[in-house]
């Protein structure tokens, strides 16, 4: 800005105040303004507009402040608005943002509604701020830089409500309003603030078609009333659908069409949900083979949610693609990268035209696990490189009298497979080297219903269902998958 220009407002308006050093340039431009840039001009200030900010409507403006334009000096006119907005609570972002501002004092609600969510995060309470208001008048032409002064501000952002915990309700579980027995079905969640992470996230299995579910809030949970005011459904009742809206204005029954165990996702910032049905997955390629048999032999464990893995040593070439048990052998339908060799610590997961990938360190020890929901794969390296080794690892039980060993094929390091028709429910172990001495494994599965299971060191006997299976162990990570053959 022109000193000729700064001192003959100045005489206009018989003030004294700091001078700007250089041309003007244009304040949207990052620069570092300071209170030594601005001069104040009587009676031109900023008021607060009183009460809470709102942001209910982004892009809508919302009336922030007002300037009392009448006390610019004749021949001059307001050329722009920004106000500097600084958090006074207890904020994860500390340091000033920028806004631009009409020159009435109203703002963009989307850019107030991002500043506040950078500060506070997403919770909808009252965020304080102190604003620092500067607007341009020009004159002749040229602009001068003008301190309107500070407000405190309180700024609501724009969010749903969400409740701390959420429980399934449904055919399943013979829509009980025993709140005491609701609670097993309580859907899982990180823990950390509701508004940062939303996502919550239950696995159900139904034996029966045409289940019908709904969503019950911790609120009502704790009024020891199931079905008060805050359920949450879909907007059609009886929807099948895979995703959609969630709503808790007349709230209606979703439905899984088909028996089977499902991941049930809630983004509750969104209010939608997805509805992924689990299958179980296999992996073909360098570890153990490149064809059906040495597939089926080759199981993904079940992690909660859509989440599956397996951990071994990734021997020979280590590329691999991934089946699902319904469709092992069809190489038109197999899962991997966009990129054949694909080497990347993680990366997306298709099934048509998909490449083979590949450990990114041959010969190591990582676990790979995929997620068929979010359709991505990760490689996670054993800080461990020489896990213990058995010669043989087999089952045990009732079944045969605690005298004898069902021996166990290794289909790949570290990783067991048996076929075995268990003809009556039966109880059992996995054990290795056919020594109580060595190492047994039992224990309680974690998630019966969601399929999965970890046995741990000297567990408790596994309690088995009669059937034939298709059986699966891991010796490192303790995890173990049946899968009934029909």
């Amino acid at each position: 800005m022109k000193k000729t220009l700064l001192y003959s407002l100045a005489a206009f308006v018989g003030l004294t105040f700091a001078s700007c050093n250089g041309d003007y340039d244009d304040w949207t431009a990052p620069q570092g303004w300071g209170q030594e840039d601005a001069i104040t001009l009587p009676g031109f200030s900023a008021t607060v507009v009183a009460g809470n900010i709102d942001l209910a409507n982004p892009g809508q403006d919302v009336k922030v402040f007002t300037l009392s334009e009448a006390a610019l000096p004749e021949g001059t006119e307001l050329n722009k608005t920004r106000m500097i907005i600084t958090p006074t609570g207890e904020a994860v972002y500390n340091l000033p943002q920028t806004i631009e501002v009409n020159n009435d004092g109203a703002v963009d609600s989307t850019a107030l509604q991002t500043a506040v969510v950078k500060a506070y995060g997403k919770r909808p309470e009252a965020r304080p701020f102190k604003a620092h208001i500067y607007s341009d008048v020009m004159a002749n032409g040229q602009a001068l830089l003008v301190d309107a002064g500070e407000i405190d501000i309180n700024v609501v952002p724009k969010a749903p409500f969400i409740s701390k915990a959420y429980y399934f309700i449904g055919d399943f579980n013979g829509w009980t309003s025993d709140v005491t027995e609701l609670v097993k079905y309580k859907f899982t969640h990180s823990g950390v603030d509701v508004y940062e992470d939303p996502i919550f996230t239950y696995t159900v299995t139904t034996t029966n078609a045409n289940q019908c579910w709904k969503i019950i809030p911790q609120e009502n949970i704790d009024a020891n009333n199931v079905w008060a005011q805050g359920v949450v459904g879909t907007v059609r009742d009886g929807s099948t659908d895979t995703e959609g809206a969630l709503v808790t204005e007349n709230p209606q029954a979703g439905k899984f069409a088909e028996p089977g165990t499902y991941v049930v996702t809630l983004n509750m910032l969104d209010y939608t949900y997805t509805v992924t049905k689990v299958d179980t997955y296999y992996m073909v390629g360098g570890v153990y083979g490149w064809n059906a048999d040495a597939a089926s032999k080759l199981a993904f464990y079940n992690e909660s949610g859509s989440k599956a893995s397996i951990t071994t040593q990734w021997t020979g070439d280590a590329n691999l693609k991934i089946w699902n048990r319904d469709n092992i052998g069809n190489w038109d339908v197999a899962w991997g990268s966009v990129t054949d060799g694909a080497t990347d610590a993680e990366g997306d997961l298709i099934n048509s035209g998909a490449n083979a990938f590949v450990c990114p360190e041959k010969g190591a020890y990582y676990t790979l696990t995929i997620d068929m929901a979010a359709k991505k794969y990760f490689w996670t390296k054993l800080d461990n490189q020489e896990p213990q080794a058995y010669t043989t690892v087999s089952l045990i039980g009732g079944f045969n009298n605690w005298g004898g060993d069902v021996d166990m094929q290794q289909t790949a390091s570290h990783n067991w497979y048996v076929r075995h028709t268990f003809n009556a429910g039966t109880e059992m172990k996995f054990r290795s080297n056919h020594d109580w001495s060595s190492t047994n494994w039992g224990g309680k599965a974690e998630s019966l219903a969601g399929m999965i299971y970890a046995a741990e060191t000297g567990g408790d006997n596994l309690n088995v269902a009669a059937g034939t299976y298709d059986i699966y162990f891991n010796d490192i990570t303790g995890k173990f998958l049946f899968v009934e053959v029909k």
